[in-house]
Order: structure tokens, then sequence, then C-alpha cells
């Protein structure tokens, strides 16, 4: 698999997912704040990616500091956190990780680590959650393809591939793993509107893998289920509340909906990071509203009338009863999710089956 993002000297380099799959460019990020940027305009996408990139974007940023002395380095670390917190709302991970480098952080500064130590702590701490990424989106394929039947058709919404996080794929991992244990697997991959996550990225990730792949609109998905093309939908997930509600792409959850009145099993796919344990429910989650130009325009070709007002939410929430399970690095859990989510952080259980 392409690297979605890595640490190349002093520079963290991504692939332009907003090009794909025309072209395949990379952007080399110098600065915190180049990688802030790359976050908020989508050049970087997909919850575990985000959270990568801003414990990246942050180790990078102090790796460059010219703070004199412990007290202005402490300043400025926190000045930067806040320019990663301020890029996108939804994704859960982005927060998760700006407080794990917080910690580590915290840890070596009560531990009288000079600027030099703190900066090489952080970008330890920063790699290890790059890494640690790549090996739960392997755990997750592996607990998820048991529930994929040879000769499944399997439809997806969105990108939760290989560029969705640091590698392999949380919802696109299942896949990957199905087919690895030697699975017939064909995929129906949504395009996903307003920007094409699932024409342009699913599909082209999973071509590039020879993984039979057919990429239909949005609204072909219910004439399917109902013709008996769809035996499940995998999706991922950029937040996850403690009673098992599910922000992700917008479309989501009009794909569940149309899943249960087919009798479709749906599972969200996600790691460990992406629940949200102090969040409650769905309600409570908030929603990126994203610019309107992503809706009028295609390209530099105006679609909509000038004077149509638009409405842009990047993200919709499906209800937990609509989730047959969701597939974590420490196994499937299912409802009621309010209790079996807690579960998936005691690393002394057994894995949830």
């Amino acid at each position: 698999m392409l690297p979605t993002i890595d640490w190349q000297d002093d520079t963290i380099v991504m692939v332009d997912q907003r090009k794909l799959p025309g072209q395949e460019i990379y952007v080399r990020c110098r600065s915190a704040q180049e990688v802030a940027k790359a976050i908020r305009t989508m050049v970087i996408r997909g919850a575990p990616a985000i959270g990568v990139a801003s414990a990246m974007g942050i180790a990078l940023g102090m790796r460059r500091s010219t703070a004199k002395g412990t007290k202005q380095y402490a300043v400025e670390f926190q000045r930067i956190c806040d320019l990663m917190a301020a890029t996108r709302p939804t994704a859960v991970n982005l927060f998760w990780a700006i407080d794990r480098m917080k910690r580590a952080f915290a840890e070596g500064a009560q531990a009288g680590q000079s600027t030099e130590e703190l900066t090489a702590r952080l970008g330890r701490e920063a790699r290890a959650i790059h890494d640690e990424d790549v090996a739960s989106c392997r755990a997750m394929g592996g607990f998820g393809a048991t529930l994929v039947p040879d000769g499944a058709r399997v439809l997806t919404h969105c990108n939760a591939g290989a560029l969705a996080t640091a590698g392999y794929g949380s919802a696109l991992g299942v896949i990957r793993a199905a087919v690895e244990q030697g699975k017939r697997i064909a995929v129906f991959a949504d395009e996903t509107r307003p920007f094409l996550q699932g024409a342009r990225l699913t599909a082209w990730e999973l071509v590039r893998d020879g993984i039979d792949t057919t990429v239909i609109t949005e609204s072909m998905a219910g004439p399917l289920m109902r013709a008996g093309e769809i035996d499940l939908v995998v999706v991922g997930a950029d937040r996850i509340a403690a009673n098992g509600d599910t922000a992700n792409k917008i479309g989501t959850y009009t794909v569940a909906v149309l899943a249960r009145e087919h009798k479709i099993p749906f599972y969200v796919v996600a790691p460990l990071s992406t629940l949200d344990l102090a969040t409650p429910d769905g309600e409570h989650i908030p929603i990126e509203e994203r610019d309107r130009r992503e809706i009028s325009h295609l390209g530099a070709s105006q679609l909509t009338p000038v004077g149509a007002r638009i409405r842009n939410p990047a993200f919709d929430i499906t209800p937990h009863r609509y989730i047959a399970g969701i597939i974590t690095e420490r196994g499937i859990f299912r409802a009621p999710f309010a209790d079996s989510l807690k579960q998936a952080f005691d690393a002394s259980a057994a894995p949830a089956r």
C-alpha cells in the first residue's frame, strides 16, 4: 500500500487526495501551519489520518521551534496544538491525537527534560501514533473479515481505506483482509457526493489492489439492495458516541436506513481513537459545515444558479439502532453499545467476537 503520510527528514509528506485519481501528487509540509492547512483543505482526510497528521504537525512545529527557554517553548507548543484543533471539528481522532501529544509533553516536562529532549519525545510519540494506527487497521481487518462470507457483495460509502488512515484502512481493511484470506469479494463503492471520495479514492485504491469494484451513485444503493445485489455494508466513522451513534460522511445515514429496510447488516469499522465515550449520543456530535463551493461548483464549472442557497454539512449521524456491530482493534462490539463499548478499552479483557 502507498504511504498516506510519512515523515522524511524535516518534512511531512502526504499524497494530495484532492488530485486523485487523475494525478498522484505528493505535498511536502515544512511547518505546522502547512500541515494544518493540508488537513483543513482535505489534502489529507479520514479521521485516523487526520489524527496522525496533527500529531506529526505538532512534532514538526516543535522541531522547528526557535523558542528560548522552557516557558516560551511551552507557550509555542500550546499555540500549535490550538492551531491543529481548529482545523476540523467532527473527527474526534484529531483531538485524541492532540491530547496524546499533550500528555507526552507534560510527562517530559515533569521529568525536567530540556527543550531538545522534549522535541525528541514528541517526535517519537507522533511516529508511535502512526505505527499504531497501521497495526490497529490490520487487527480490525482480521476481526471484520470473519463477518464477510465468500462471494459477498459489499457496499461502502465514502473512503475508509489506506488513504483515510496511516495505511491498510478501516472499512477497506476488512475487505482487504477477506480477500487475503482467499475470499471472492465484489465491492460497490458509493460515489459519495459532493467530494466524490468513493468514486475517486475508494475505487482507485481497490482497483490498484485488483479487487472487483463497481462505482454507483447514492441513488442506486436502494434499488440494488431491493434487487438482492448487496449482502452487507461496511463504513468507517469520524466519531462514535458512547451509545453507539456514529458520525460519518454525509449520506451514511441514508445507507443505514436502506440497509435496515432490506435486512442487510450494516457494520461500522473504526479504531478505539474514534470512540468518544465523553459524548453521550449523536445529538452532541458537532457537524462540520463546509464551503458552499463544494456543492455549487465542479472544478471551475458552476453547477447551481446564482442566488440559490446551499447547505453543505460534511457528516451525518447514524443512530445506533441501525448498526449491527462496531468493529475495532479490540474486536466486534454489539448492542447495547452503551455497555459493550466501555469494554473496548479494557486491555485485560479477551477480544470481543
